[in-house]
């Protein structure tokens, strides 16, 4: 199936702000460094998932709704703003060995563009109350997962992406980030191009495509996360 770029439903993102501007300038100044500049295969041919920041975001509360539905919130009348998206895919190791049990969470700004995070929701934005914001779930014995969620939209400084960090036991976390094939702005996005090896830069790139028959005007994607 082509891929479609379905456009996101509810009100464009909003313009820069001073601070989001600094936070976002930090942040995408560390990120060339902390990047390593080749990928690790291993026998099976897979390229590990590259790391990358973990943002000036990342939720600071867990407590309350944090499932793996973050349109639907408890308590809330409607669902979110925006296209429907469905992510599913595996955590693998480099051998291909599914990793069961890795604690997946996601995180990303709302249709108007804002975090569900202190820092960005201030200067008189609404952000919509209707959207999780944040969620987790554990993989499966085979290394399934699945998140039902919106389609990411830009922001000022930023092309649309989910942030991901995955997590097994005895083992630091992968923090990285899941981008969407086609979006113009992924070329002139600082963090996206951070990543030097053309293998694991296509890795998280992922192409939408129609779920009506899951869920109608909904769309899917498959992203699956190589531990290296």
């Amino acid at each position: 199936m082509a891929f479609v770029a379905t456009p996101v439903i509810g009100r464009q993102p909003p313009r820069a702000v001073g601070r989001r501007a600094m936070l976002l300038g930090l942040s995408s100044a560390g990120a060339s460094l902390a990047f390593p500049r080749g990928a690790r295969a291993g026998e099976s041919g897979l390229v590990g998932t590259p790391r990358q920041t973990l943002g000036p975001f990342y939720p600071v509360e867990w407590s309350g709704d944090i499932d793996n539905d973050l349109v639907v919130v408890t308590g809330e009348a409607a669902q979110a703003m925006g296209t429907v998206l469905r992510v599913k895919g595996r955590v693998l190791d480099l051998s291909g060995s599914p990793v069961a049990g890795a604690r997946v969470e996601i995180w990303q700004c709302d249709a108007n563009g804002i975090y569900l995070h202190p820092r960005d929701m201030d200067e008189g934005r609404r952000r919509d109350g209707q959207f999780q914001g944040r969620g987790r779930t554990t993989t499966a014995g085979n290394g399934a997962y699945e998140f039902r969620t919106i389609r990411p939209v830009p922001y000022p400084g930023r092309t649309p992406h989910i942030h991901f960090q995955v997590e097994r036991p005895s083992d630091r976390p992968l923090v990285t980030q899941m981008y969407v094939a086609g979006e113009p702005l992924n070329e002139r996005d600082a963090i996206l191009a951070a990543i030097r090896d053309p293998r694991q830069r296509d890795s998280v790139i992922v192409r939408l495509e129609p779920a009506d028959g899951i869920e109608a005007g909904s769309l899917g994607a498959t992203f699956d996360i190589v531990l290296g």
